[in-house]
């Protein structure tokens, strides 16, 4: 039988007390935990490791959860992130959803909401497979531009100079990564990926 795979959360909070406690309650849901005392070390990881869901404060020295929410979603835009707050700001949480985030919560953390606003989000992305949400391989990348700038199979067969059939299977691959199985879902989960980079 095949074993389900542990879903993943990385957690960034400057709170070292808070990190832990929230830590705990996570791995009591049965996730994978990842904490980050910052958004650099958080964003560090994202292209590395598969995850399901990021949590990020809002108010951290350095970058805030906002500035980390719109980086994440360049890297990896189909990782759900949940933002917390501890003022009360609902102009920011309305910011923080038009960004891309799934939800908010505000400090001080109510467990059981808190925990069931996680549970709710995970099992929207319980993807069986683990392979879903993991990071693009280049020529994936060179593959999701082309298919974003309104290219068919065969013209990006030619461009990149491919057989059709590798194109297909990078195609396959790619919407297998964002769980999308049209393309016009693909679309809305990967506008905000940064691919300006890409050559």
């Amino acid at each position: 039988m095949k074993t389900k795979t542990k879903q993943h959360v990385f957690f960034v909070d400057d709170e070292p007390g808070i990190r832990r406690v929230v830590t705990d309650d996570l791995q009591g849901l049965g996730c994978k935990v990842s904490c980050f005392a910052n958004a650099a070390e958080c964003l560090g990881q994202l292209p590395k490791q598969n995850c399901n869901l990021l949590i990020t404060d809002v108010r951290m020295p350095g970058m805030d959860g906002l500035t980390l929410l719109t980086k994440a979603k360049r890297i990896a835009p189909w990782v759900s992130v949940m933002v917390i707050t501890g003022y009360g700001d609902i102009p920011m949480a309305v910011r923080a959803l038009k960004l891309g985030a799934v939800d908010f919560v505000e400090k001080p953390l109510d467990r059981d909401v808190f925990l069931n606003k996680v549970k709710s989000v995970l099992n929207e992305n319980n993807f069986s497979d683990s392979s879903v949400g993991r990071a693009l391989t280049k020529t994936e990348k060179k593959v999701l531009k082309l298919i974003l700038d309104g290219m068919g199979n065969k013209g990006i067969a030619y461009k990149l100079g491919r057989a059709l059939r590798t194109v297909e299977l990078h195609r396959s691959h790619i919407m297998h990564k964002f769980g999308v199985d049209n393309v016009v879902d693909l679309v809305k989960k990967a506008a905000p990926m940064n691919l300006s980079d890409v050559d």
